[in-house]
């Protein structure tokens, strides 16, 4: 097992299962565990990608369902935000958030927005209003996040650290922020 993927073995045959960072982290400890799995085939090749739960499975078939998102953008958006913090990124419209994952530029980000939030919205999944940041609070993440980042820190970490701490401290300035997310860190 490596952090993008696993070699599942069953009744003597093995495959090859690309995963998400997010999976890696809930299997990595486990001898066995179960998988849901989304096939891909294509004219070219038989791809799997595996899932530690159902919500990301299916948060990942609504993420290729985006013009311009491939399977393997798709799993790199995975690997960058949980899936709660990619819907909650998708309701309030937090384009930089998904700016920041690897290979999604502007366009990108806005598509996925438009074309995701009525169906997340119309699934069931109701947005966290503890973790709702207001258009302010937003120029403070993305600051914080960006200089956290500078300094060598992972943008995944910074970006749960510093949402942790502007839930809990909303009115905190981008330099106490920082501070705050070091200590975290």
């Amino acid at each position: 097992m490596t952090p993008t993927n696993v070699i599942l073995e069953n009744q003597g045959l093995a495959y090859f299962i690309n995963i998400s960072l997010n999976t890696y982290t809930d299997i990595q400890a486990l001898k066995s565990c179960k998988l849901f799995i989304y096939e891909a085939i294509r004219e070219d090749a038989y791809v799997l990608y595996g899932f530690s739960k159902n919500s990301e499975r299916t948060t990942f078939q609504q993420l290729i369902g985006v013009s311009g998102v491939g399977a393997n953008t798709a799993r790199m958006i995975l690997s960058s935000l949980s899936v709660n913090e990619l819907e909650n990124c998708i309701l309030s419209e937090n384009v930089g958030i998904l700016k920041s994952v690897k290979g999604i530029g502007l366009k990108t980000a806005q598509r996925i927005i438009v074309d995701l939030k009525d169906k997340i919205g119309k699934s069931g999944i109701h947005f966290d209003e503890n973790i709702t940041i207001g258009a302010q609070n937003n120029a403070v993440r993305e600051e914080a996040v960006a200089a956290l980042q500078m300094l060598g820190f992972a943008q995944s970490l910074s970006l749960k650290a510093v949402s942790n701490i502007l839930i809990e401290l909303p009115e905190l300035p981008v330099e106490q922020v920082i501070k705050a997310a070091l200590k975290l860190l």
